[in-house]
């Protein structure tokens, strides 16, 4: 296999006093197994065979992939088992994905989280199983490097880990998962005041606010952070930049989802490379519905994150025919024709190994 070329679109921003990473996140990583092809979901009692499986890491895995083929000098603080699964996702990050694991560490009699996702009618059911991991995030990082970004979930009290990176200069990303008690409490709003960006979906921006659409949302988040995004599914995303008096609404690309494990992460990563690449509101959030919309149409999480070779490549099909609905991507994609001419023909591209060495997926 030729060696892949690590496209670094920050290049023209780059300086000697630049922090010593793009982005720094901390989470836990699982080791992911994703059948797909399933008509639906089996039945008590039953077996059903699928065509197609791929297992990659998982987790927090999805986001510092996605970010590394973006091109983000991207560091993961995680706990790794010595068992199989925990040697496999450590090898794939650090000599396949080339993230930084100087602030993870594997430990013995601690197993790997799994998780087990099935995709049916483009849609996905999950099974894990894991345990807490023995440090936690705040342990694992000690005191933080300067970093430009870090992706931080939202939700309570401020982890120390984030408290002194923000204090250090560093823009903070919020992103929130599911809230299974179903509470949504409004209070950890108030949490957003250490944040530049707050990225949640359309369900959870309403259910924190409040709200009955995602505009009001978005427009209540407003007040609380400087940048907020909400992601509306297959209708896109709509962000307010605060502080470049920005407003946008993004329609999605219109494709065939086949897996959307990982989609929201993927978004997140992408715009925040967008952002430190100083683009425009509009840019941003078109970049991201591109690398969400490029990776929902291959199988796995982190499997599925798009390169800058998979970008280049789907920029050159869209603009060489400019007709029809293509004459309108090629018109809101146009900021990618000066980026993209520095892309190189080897240029990082989706993977495909497996812990069985092949993907059917």
């Amino acid at each position: 296999m030729a060696k892949q070329h690590r496209f670094d679109p920050l290049a023209g921003r780059r300086s000697p006093d630049d922090p010593e990473f793009d982005l720094l996140l901390a989470g836990q990583v699982f080791f992911d197994i994703t059948f797909t092809g399933l008509d639906q979901l089996p039945r008590p009692g039953t077996e059903v065979w699928t065509d197609g499986m791929g297992s990659s890491p998982g987790g927090i895995a999805n986001q510092a992939i996605a970010a590394a083929r973006l091109g983000l000098h991207t560091t993961l603080a995680a706990a790794f088992s010595d068992d199989g699964y925990g040697q496999f996702n450590w090898d794939i990050l650090k000599d396949q994905e080339h993230v930084d694991l100087s602030r993870s560490q594997v430990f013995r009699n601690w197993h790997s989280p799994v998780t087990v996702s099935l995709s049916v009618d483009r849609d996905r059911s999950l099974v894990t199983h894991g345990h807490a991991p023995p440090l936690s995030a705040s342990e694992l990082i000690g005191v933080p490097p300067r970093c430009r970004a870090a992706i931080v979930s939202v939700g309570g009290e401020l982890e120390p880990w984030a408290a002194a990176a923000t204090a250090n200069g560093t823009r903070l990303y919020g992103d929130v998962g599911w809230d299974p008690h179903g509470e949504w409490a409004p209070q950890v709003l108030t949490t957003l005041g250490h944040f530049y960006a707050f990225m949640p979906n359309d369900v959870e921006a309403m259910a924190y606010t409040r709200t009955e659409d995602p505009w009001a949302a978005l427009y209540a988040l407003a007040d609380h952070v400087p940048v907020a995004v909400v992601t509306v599914g297959q209708q896109g995303a709509m962000a307010i930049d605060s502080l470049t008096g920005e407003e946008e609404w993004v329609p999605a690309l219109p494709v065939t989802a086949y897996d959307p494990t990982g989609a929201g992460d993927c978004f997140g990563a992408a715009f925040v490379m967008a952002d430190l690449a100083g683009f425009s509101l509009a840019d941003r959030l078109s970049f991201a519905n591109l690398c969400a919309s490029l990776s929902v149409q291959e199988v796995g999480g982190s499997l599925a994150a798009p390169g800058w070779g998979d970008i280049a490549d789907w920029w050159h099909r869209t603009s060489s025919t400019r007709d029809g609905v293509r004459r309108q991507w090629v018109r809101r994609y146009g900021f990618l024709e000066h980026l993209v001419s520095d892309v190189p023909v080897e240029a990082v591209r989706r993977a495909s190994a497996t812990i069985a060495r092949h993907s059917d997926a």
